[in-house]
């Protein structure tokens, strides 16, 4: 579909990647990681005609459609949402316009041929149907069929990121190229999208910060590091071990060399004077020579510290709400919201885009005043606040280095450099004004002020918003350490379910309070799981259970009765068929571990190293790697049916 080659980037002498070389396959999803900085975007644009590479060549079918996530949020305001979103397939959109002005016009003269062509590029390109898909794409990711007639301006930034965001998916295209389009969805828009991608049938490349929907999408993986951009088969789960996997191989080879020549040099030092020796000695140091040991490059993934502790611990109840109700105009997104959080919860709020989590976290730490209710902190309780959007709090002409020093007023400048240098801003990084931080920096910023000001409540609104993967992955470990209490909002499930002890959804009905962690919560709730067959949201686990529809539970007999015994008949068409699945992935998946530990055993011969030419060895590398993310690719799709086996009540082939 899309041929790299010969791909080069660099600004100035810093070389972001060279001699990339790939086939980018139609049916296949790439999800493109590396650190800030490291070249993603960039890449993404090149592969979109959008920016010139310095070297090398991109090729992409004449007749291809490449679909991107437009990130001028302004330039269609006047547009109504829905033709926003039918806009973004061009042909179609020019097409209809076309019919439309003829139309228009038809009181002055009918241009039938202008009227035929219109109309039967309409039908090839089934655009009678595109309307109906992009308002199901408009309320899959949260923006009701009530607004579509709206301007674009009506909706705020995020929303309109979704309307964008609908613009690409809608096209159809035959390539679709998108950059973080998870930010700014909540939960359940994320699992929509996760959903609509897994079905697409066009090569897919996408980069997120967000592990759980990389490992969802990806059929691959493209890792820009190094200074080029490697392809690894499998999600992202299987990169991370096929890469650690590779780059601790090549370590343990060139150990390997190195002790080969320790043990040569040992021998020329002790008998190179020796008159016997010496032509052995020289033959030694001859070995030497031809030794060649290829360096490791440096990577480009950097790993940021975050240290948090409390300055003292707090009651008992380290923070209670009580009553709390809150309207902007006539949207009311607070009603009666009452919350007790003890001291050492790790409380995540979720919910909806639009619901109030963000309101509910500023009116808790006074940065928002209620129209009812109370908050009261708790004794000795010290909050920490990091908001969504760092410019409330970080910005203008000061340093960095400035801003965190007036945290920590009676701390030399020493221990302000070294936490600065904890968060990877340094040198000259840490001298930069506020305002001309990127947002990875300004996040980082802002997390390490908390580490300083040492509270022993830490209240974080979408702490997760800029970081790289490198960066989420640091904060979940120092967050994991800090032994203190923890409010937070985040729509990134991977961090939720590596760190919250508690669940607290706001929801239009109400407020669900789970005592327990994410997937404690989503086998209760039942939501989170995706039907094996179709893609789709599963029905709520006493739905499945029953097998019967609300209709069905009031119908009795007759058509009620009807409905019912068809939901029961197609629940048991569905288990037999997931049974099966499951006994054919078993099968397949004891293959692939089969084949798996037959590479490794071959990579624990004695000799192999030498024996094997430089490619035998990285055929048997990739081979690994592969059986690898095959073995690892089954797993997931296994436990993810028995997850779903399990919300049926299933327990084995007696079921049938």
């Amino acid at each position: 579909m899309i041929t790299v080659s010969g791909l080069a980037k660099a600004y100035g002498d810093r070389t972001l990647f060279a001699d990339v070389d790939l086939h980018l396959r139609s049916g296949c999803r790439y999800g493109l990681v590396g650190a800030n900085g490291s070249g993603k975007s960039t890449f993404l644009r090149i592969l979109a005609g959008e920016e010139r590479a310095s070297a090398g060549t991109v090729t992409v079918p004449n007749r291809a459609r490449v679909g991107t996530l437009d990130q001028d949020r302004f330039v269609h305001d006047a547009t109504a949402i829905l033709d926003v979103v039918v806009s973004g397939h061009e042909e179609l959109w020019e097409a209809m316009r076309a019919k439309e002005e003829v139309l228009a016009e038809a009181d002055e003269g009918f241009d039938a041929d202008r009227f035929a062509a219109a109309e039967e590029t309409i039908q090839r390109l089934d655009g009678y149907a595109m309307e109906a898909r992009a308002a199901e794409i408009l309320e899959g990711l949260g923006i009701p069929a009530g607004v579509h007639d709206r301007p674009l301006a009506t909706l705020s930034g995020g929303f309109k990121l979704r309307a964008l965001l609908a613009r690409a998916l809608a096209a159809d295209p035959d390539a679709l190229l998108l950059d973080e389009p998870t930010n700014h969805l909540d939960i359940v828009s994320i699992r929509w999208l996760e959903s609509f991608l897994s079905g697409y049938d066009g090569c897919l490349v996408v980069t997120s910060h967000d592990h759980r929907f990389l490992d969802r999408v990806s059929s691959h993986v493209l890792d820009v590091d190094y200074e080029t951009i490697t392809l690894y088969p499998g999600n992202y789960s299987a990169f991370e071990e096929a890469k650690r996997d590779e780059r601790e191989r090549r370590e343990a080879e060139i150990a390997k060399r190195e002790a080969e020549i320790a043990d040569h040099m040992a021998f020329v030092e002790r008998f190179r004077a020796k008159a016997s020796k010496a032509r052995q000695a020289q033959s030694k140091l001859k070995r030497i020579e031809r030794i060649e040991i290829e360096p490791l490059p440096k990577s480009s993934r950097r790993y940021p510290t975050f240290r948090f502790e409390q300055r003292r611990r707090s009651g008992k109840v380290a923070l209670e709400v009580r009553g709390i109700s809150k309207s902007f105009g006539e949207n009311r997104v607070l009603a009666d919201v009452s919350l007790k959080v003890r001291r050492g919860d790790r409380v995540a709020v979720i919910g909806p885009n639009g619901i109030g989590k963000s309101t509910l976290l500023k009116i808790a730490t006074g940065r928002l005043e209620p129209d009812a209710g109370e908050v009261e902190w708790g004794y000795e309780a010290h909050p920490g606040y990091v908001a969504q959007d760092h410019e409330e709090e970080i910005g203008g002409k000061e340093s960095a280095e400035e801003w965190l020093w007036r945290a920590c007023p009676g701390k030399g400048r020493g221990f302000v450099r070294s936490r600065l240098g904890l968060v990877l801003l340094t040198g000259e990084e840490a001298l930069k004004p506020l305002d001309a931080l990127s947002g990875g920096e300004a996040a980082r910023l802002a997390l390490a002020r908390l580490g300083v000001e040492r509270p022993n409540v830490l209240v974080l609104d979408e702490p997760t918003n800029h970081l790289d993967i490198e960066g989420v992955e640091a904060l979940v470990e120092g967050l994991e350490a800090f032994d203190g209490t923890i409010l937070f909002v985040s729509h990134d499930r991977w961090f939720v379910e590596r760190l919250a002890t508690r669940i607290v959804e706001l929801a239009p009905d109400g407020v669900r309070d789970f005592d327990g962690d994410f997937r404690s919560y989503v086998a209760w709730r039942g939501e989170e799981r995706l039907d094996a067959g179709d893609g789709r949201i599963a029905v709520r686990r006493e739905d499945a259970v029953e097998g019967r529809s609300e209709r069905g539970r009031r119908g009795g007999r007759g058509r009620g009765g009807d409905a019912e015994r068809r939901e029961a008949r197609e629940l048991r068409r569905r288990l037999g068929e997931l049974l099966e699945r499951r006994d054919r992935l078993v099968e397949e998946l004891e293959a692939a571990e089969g084949r798996l530990e037959a590479l490794r055993e071959r990579f624990a011969e004695p000799g192999l190293y030498e024996a094997a030419s430089r490619e035998e060895i990285r055929e048997l590398q990739r081979e690994e790697s592969e059986a690898a993310g095959r073995v690892e690719a089954l797993v997931g799709e296994w436990e993810e049916l028995e997850r779903t086996l399990e919300a049926l009540d299933v327990d084995g082939p007696a079921s049938r």
